[in-house]
């Protein structure tokens, strides 16, 4: 394990983000170079305290930047804690206030932020691989078939194995308190841990989960055996979806670009209200407590920092901001 402050500037960053993304990263994020730009993570709030850790694969390819906001206020009450994906587009979604409403609650939770140890909103190539359980196998742009993802099983055994126990050195942790949240396909990643390790975390918030994935296969044997291998384990699921993609309403796209076009045709894998649905389902299995939220208006990419808003409310009781989310346009919310 090693340790380091942030060390990419802004145009390694970029570079980065040119040589990694692939026509497969471009149909996955309308902007693959778009950059995090400075957060809380570099103007701290008093409220709140930032330790950062970085885990490095054991092939040394690949890294993860996990940045732990802890409450200042010393309790020796554990806190609860909320593990979320896409860590560097949720620190762009935090704010002073936000986190001074958090320490000022009963129990201020610990946030843990997992990102990528680069300067990129959302690292497109990265992500692919870890979020998802399954293969896809799809066509690109020029009519190839590519193979991607798979990595969700490693990548969850990191979390268990390498990423809480550190986060558990760092802060006061209540293990009985331990809620994973993701977006788009971290809201598939989300569903895949509920299916396979219900116990691991006692809170699953799964936002535009991204159900299409290799044609609709988390929708297969995979949800089935979660319900007839369900023996009670207690769990709290939130299914959220933008009323937008409920609709299949995708906004503007570029028909003649060969990119979205190769994107549109991936995600017809699932219907646009499969979310919708599948919570129905889920709410029949005994032991969890399922909670469909719908937001009016909303796409894809504005659900990012609307269902993490939201998050917070539904966990912590904090001011709702998700009412604020997606009413005016932002490139900030722009990951497809």
């Amino acid at each position: 394990m090693m340790f380091s402050a942030r060390s990419f500037g802004c145009l390694a960053a970029l570079m980065m983000g040119v040589l990694m993304a692939t026509p497969y990263t471009h149909a996955q994020q309308r902007n693959p170079q778009q950059l995090m730009g400075r957060t809380v993570l570099d103007e701290p709030a008093s409220s709140y305290r930032f330790e950062r850790f970085v885990i490095d694969s054991p092939d040394q390819q690949r890294r993860w930047r996990v940045n732990v906001a802890i409450p200042a206020k010393a309790s020796t009450t554990p806190s609860p804690v909320l593990y979320a994906l896409d860590g560097n587009a949720v620190a762009m979604v935090l704010d002073r206030p936000l986190l001074a409403e958090l320490a000022a609650t009963k129990a201020p939770p610990v946030l843990v932020l997992i990102g990528y140890d680069n300067e990129l909103r959302i690292d497109s190539p990265a992500r692919t691989l870890d979020y998802t359980a399954w293969i896809d196998r799809a066509d690109d742009e020029g009519g190839t078939t590519q193979a991607v993802g798979g990595g969700a099983d490693v990548f969850l055994d990191l979390i268990e194995r390498r990423i809480k126990p550190e986060v558990e050195r760092r802060a006061n942790i209540d293990t009985h308190q331990q809620s994973l949240w993701g977006h788009s396909l971290g809201g598939l990643f989300v569903l895949n841990a509920l299916y396979t390790r219900p116990a691991a975390f006692q809170a699953y918030l799964s936002a535009s989960p991204s159900l299409w994935w290799s044609q609709g296969a988390a929708l297969g044997d995979p949800e089935q055996q979660f319900v007839q291998n369900a023996h009670g384990q207690p769990a709290k699921v939130w299914l959220m979806l933008g009323g937008a993609e409920r609709v299949g309403d995708r906004g503007k796209r570029d028909m003649s670009n060969p990119r979205v076009v190769a994107h549109l045709r991936r995600i017809g894998g699932a219907t646009p209200d499969a979310a919708m649905q599948l919570s129905t389902r889920l709410a029949r299995v005994p032991g969890l407590s399922v909670q469909y939220r719908e937001f009016p208006g909303l796409g894809h990419g504005p659900m990012l920092p609307a269902s993490f808003h939201a998050a917070l409310h539904e966990l912590y009781g904090v001011t709702d901001r998700s009412v604020d989310d997606g009413k005016a346009p932002s490139s900030a919310n722009a990951a497809e």
